[in-house]
């Protein structure tokens, strides 16, 4: 995934992680982390999988969505929400926005595959193709945000975003009380950074390390 070429410090930490959780605890499933035999008899490790897949929209992304979502004000709701995105995040912002009756705008880059689109409109946003790629989505998206007044919600860069992702952590420390490591994928890293953030209960446990 592409990242914006607009840079910002934003700071997240345990406690936040815990807040955004009682926010979305109701609203996003809480998801299974079976031990997976195959993966644990090639590697000679214990490994569990997160099945973030059984999402509404199939992906972790709608936890950090719908957490800056609850932090709206009523003035903001009114405004509505926009977003840049090619696919995930499009979604999350799409389908709880929708469900709590706040319009919300996605922008996605032109080459965006047909599949996300159609799902982004079925969740209920209004799809603007716009560009060759994330970055010029999300220019565009600035600038419709500038112009109308809705509240821009991040992919990863926004301290509620990388709290809401955090959940994932402390539902992993919930699920495997012997973790010792957490591998995360990075695109944005809103992810890695929510979970890095819940460290602080594994070092308390004197143990816990995150590989990304």
């Amino acid at each position: 995934m592409a990242t914006s070429t607009v840079e910002s410090k934003v700071s997240v930490s345990l406690a936040d992680v815990l807040s955004a959780r009682e926010r979305v605890r109701d609203s996003v499933y809480y998801t299974p982390c079976p031990h997976s035999q195959m993966l644990s008899g090639l590697t000679g490790q214990q490994i569990y999988l997160k099945f973030e897949n059984l999402q509404m929209t199939g992906a972790f992304k709608e936890r950090g969505a719908l957490n800056r979502i609850l932090t709206l004000t009523e003035e903001q709701k009114r405004r509505g929400v926009i977003a840049a995105s090619a696919g995930n995040h499009a979604q999350g912002v799409a389908y709880h926005a929708t469900k709590r009756g706040i319009r919300s705008t996605i922008v996605m880059p032109l080459s965006t595959p047909l599949v996300k689109v159609t799902a982004t409109r079925n969740f209920g946003a209004n799809v603007v193709l716009h560009g060759a790629n994330y970055d010029a989505a999300y220019a565009e998206a600035r600038r419709i945000c500038e112009e109308d007044g809705s509240t821009f919600v991040p992919a990863f860069d926004d301290p509620a975003v990388i709290a809401g992702q955090g959940t994932i952590g402390l539902e992993l420390l919930e699920q495997i009380p012997q973790l010792e490591a957490v591998v995360v994928p990075i695109g944005g890293g809103a992810t890695q950074s929510g979970t890095a953030a819940t460290e602080d209960v594994a070092l308390i446990m004197q143990r816990g390390r995150l590989l990304a």
